[in-house]
């Protein structure tokens, strides 16, 4: 099999190779000619004898241990961003717990339309769903950054729809996380920080693969403390950058011979204190007092911090043996992730101007605990696999089953975190400023549970000709049933030329999380406050609003593309895709007593001026291009690795369907500017060009990255002008410089030339700033430098 291969700076001089320098072993995974690590195949379940043919949907195969050792990056999720253009993770600022934790998607798509695995087994996604930025709004997703870089060996990403194979999510595609076990120890040490000297990143990374029973076992620990940044105007209390996180990861990989098979376990766990600056608050002679402030805690104003503590953990135990001819695995993978919210420098405005009345200083508490939900999330499954080398020209036969159990909780936060304690509002809202806690109607814990079966087959039916077919059928306990199918072919037009196809149909359950999370927030629009209910589905408000349930959202898929490999040294790759969603779930508009005068009572009494829904009510159509060029040869006495991948995608919507009593307020539920988010919340084209250059005892590697424009809405709309982001383009540079062959430092900057987005008003941006969190972010240059070495 032959894939897209990104190499450059993240290619080993062992993997530094042409896709043709791969060949299928008799395992199914495929292999190195020169090197005994193995690959297996996301998006296939081959296993058996074949023939060197190619895969017929597009794949990228990311080596990360070359990234883990000298990459500018410090996190997965920037890792990748900076290599693989269909990838996309924008680091939020301004959006409350979105700026916690980092979503990822691919093909512009929303990051719960992205379905990541770890060693070939479903993660969990988070607790959290993002409200807030320019990235994947009501969207849930993965944390990325749960998982330690060194831990993992590498990341193939499937550029194609692959629910029928993997089920839910898998619209846009699947990012499949293999984690090492290989022997040996090292350890890695980083020191970052912007051009402005602040966000300062200190990194203590170490893995060692120790012999056990016959096996591996791989055990990787990491401490990462990233600082806070602040890119806010002079004389401005806003606190504009990056999050401050402490991160304490623990992972363990491993494979031991068991009977006639191998026991196969992975456990890992994360604890990550982090803390985010809302909105500021005015001081003396600011309307904030006495509504949002008071005079005797903050006359000069004050920026509240929203605290996450959060907890992620996950477990894969799981065997692999022989049932007679068949290849079966037996698993159960275990997902679980918190966040709590600790509201710290802030008050109650309310309990403050109580306190007043009764003749305190009128003064509050300032910190809060402010509540916080969980997510878990347990998954069975036993697949079976067989080659039937007598079949066409070979034939895999595969089929298996899952059953999957999903809790989601809501808790409250104390008291003080959401009441109105003088009971009328009047003088001091309620709730700690910056963000107000769950309140016990908030407080849920609800389960589902879903069972699945699949077959798959894959053949060999011609000497140059592959074709693959899968079907999946799927029930879940809160909506019912959903049966997929996916048909992908390859045909070897020559030695070089390979033509690839798929169609398939998917679907996305609704997320549990977005079914049930309910919360009373404030929103400021344009530098004014407004307190905002998120109704559940199902609750009373929603009800009111004749909102209806939540269902799946189903879409098709299509990909069409062509791969060139005319020698070991170059290798080309063209894929065309369209993706069509209907019945997205989305997160509709603002609805109030002016636009929709029946819920007024309703919000009145809620003591809120607005409310808004998840709905199944978007369709959209996504359409793009995926091309990808590696060439390697020798200059000068070294070698030079030079790399080149695009990713042009345009989303758009292309239909709006109201519930019934919504019709006529099409306009709200989905606005123009919630519109420019789905359609443009990650930039419509991005590139990357790499030249990694090694002589001798250095190495330079010299990386451009290209973003295209992209348009954002603004809150009043038309006639007031969109947010316009020129086109930017980024550049990084690095040298290595290898002591020994065990020992090696890498210094380097990112962004070296500070390239900044375009400034806009920031009373239209969500952040309020002047610039939103697009593109490559806001922080400008950086620099660092990175030690690694052997044992």
């Amino acid at each position: 099999m032959r894939q897209s291969v990104l190499l450059g700076l993240y290619g080993s001089a062992a993997l530094a190779l042409a896709p043709a320098a791969f060949a299928q072993n008799a395992t199914g995974a495929v292999a190195l000619d020169n090197n005994v690590q193995t690959v297996n195949i996301v998006g296939s379940r081959r296993v058996g004898n074949t023939s060197s043919t190619d895969t017929p949907v597009p794949v990228d195969y990311i080596p990360l241990t070359k990234a883990a050792e000298q990459s500018g990056q410090f996190d997965l999720a920037q890792t990748l961003a900076n290599i693989s253009p269909s990838f996309n993770s924008t680091r939020q600022t301004g959006a409350d717990g979105a700026d916690l934790i980092d979503s990822a998607a691919l093909r512009g798509l929303g990051s719960d339309q992205t379905l990541v695995l770890v060693n070939g087994k479903r993660r969990h996604t988070t607790a959290l769903v993002n409200l807030f930025g320019a990235r994947n709004r009501g969207n849930t997703g993965t944390d990325m950054n749960a998982l330690p870089t060194l831990a993992i060996k590498d990341v193939q990403v499937l550029r194609d729809g692959a629910a029928a194979q993997y089920g839910s999510d898998a619209i846009a595609g699947v990012l499949d996380i293999e984690l090492r076990k290989d022997l040996g120890c090292e350890a890695v040490a980083g020191f970052g920080e912007y051009s402005k000297h602040d966000g300062k990143n200190w990194l203590a990374s170490a893995y060692c693969g120790v012999a056990v029973a016959d096996g591996v076992l791989g055990i990787t620990g990491e401490y990462y403390d990233r600082g806070r940044s602040n890119r806010s105007d002079p004389g401005s209390l806003r606190i504009i950058g990056d999050t401050k996180s402490k991160n304490e990861t623990v992972y363990v990989n491993g494979e031991f011979p068991v009977g006639p098979g191998k026991l196969y376990l992975t456990a890992g766990a994360q604890t990550r204190d982090a803390s985010s600056a809302a909105w500021a608050r005015g001081g003396v002679g600011s309307d904030d007092i006495p509504s949002r402030n008071s005079a005797a805690m903050y006359p000069n104003g004050f920026v509240p911090f929203i605290n996450g503590d959060i907890d992620d953990r996950y477990g894969i135990i799981g065997y692999r043996t022989r049932i007679g001819e068949w290849a079966s695995d037996f698993s159960q993978t275990y997902g679980y992730n918190r966040m709590r919210y600790n509201i710290s420098h802030t008050l109650n405005a309310s309990i403050a101007n109580l306190d007043l009345i009764n003749g305190g200083k009128g003064v509050s508490p300032s910190q809060f605990d402010a509540g916080g939900f969980s997510f878990r999330q347990l998954t069975s499954n036993a697949d079976f696999s067989r080659f039937y080398d007598d079949v066409l020209g070979g034939l895999n036969a595969a089929f298996g089953f899952e059953y999957r159990k999903e809790n989601y909780q809501i808790f409250a936060g104390e008291p003080g975190s959401y009441i109105d304690a003088d009971g009328v509002g009047v003088g001091g809202n309620a709730g700690s400023q910056g963000f107000p806690g769950f309140q016990p109607g908030d407080a849920a814990n609800r389960d589902r549970h879903s069972t699945a079966a699949y077959i798959d087959f894959e053949a060999d039916i011609a000497p140059r000709t592959k074709l693959q077919a899968a079907a999946r059928h799927e029930r879940y306990s809160d909506f019912g049933s959903t049966t997929t199918g996916k048909l992908a072919a390859a045909f070897k037009a020559t030695d070089d030329v390979l033509l690839r196809a798929s169609a398939s149909t998917g679907f996305r359950a609704p997320s549990l999380q977005q079914v049930y999370f309910s919360s009373t927030f404030t929103d400021f629009v344009a530098g004014v406050p407004t307190d905002v209910v998120l109704a559940p589905n199902g609750g009373r408000v929603a009800n009111a609003a004749g909102i209806p349930k939540l269902h799946e959202e189903k879409s098709k898929s299509y990909t069409l593309g062509t791969t060139w490999t005319p020698t070991k040294s170059i290798s080309v790759t063209a894929d065309l895709y369209r993706i069509q969603i209907d019945n997205r779930i989305v997160l509709s508009g603002r609805f109030d007593a002016d636009n929709y005068p029946a819920l007024g009572a309703i919000l009145q009494n809620l003591g809120v001026g607005q409310a808004q829904f998840f709905v199944n009510s978007v369709d959209t159509r996504t359409q793009g291009l995926d091309l990808t060029a590696s060439h390697r040869t020798s200059l000068g006495g070294g070698k030079l690795n030079t790399y080149l991948a695009m990713n042009f995608s345009k989303t758009e919507v292309t239909g709006v369907h109201a519930p019934a009593s919504l019709v006529g307020h099409e306009d709200v539920l989905l606005s123009e500017r919630e519109r420019l988010f789905i359609e443009q919340g990650g930039p419509r084209r991005k590139a990357t060009l790499d030249f990694d250059y090694t002589l001798g005892q250095l190495e330079t590697d010299f990386r451009i990255i290209h973003y295209g424009p992209q348009t954002l809405g603004t809150f009043d709309g038309p006639p007031v002008p969109d947010q316009y982001y020129k086109s930017k383009t980024s550049a990084d540079l690095a040298f290595t410089w290898a002591f020994t062959e065990k020992t090696k430092l890498t210094v380097g900057g990112t962004n070296i030339f500070n390239v900044h987005p375009t400034q806009q008003n920031p009373d239209e941006t969500d952040n309020g700033f002047k610039y939103e969190s697009v593109q490559f972010g806001l922080n400008g240059a950086a620099y660092f430098a990175r030690l690694s070495h052997k044992f």
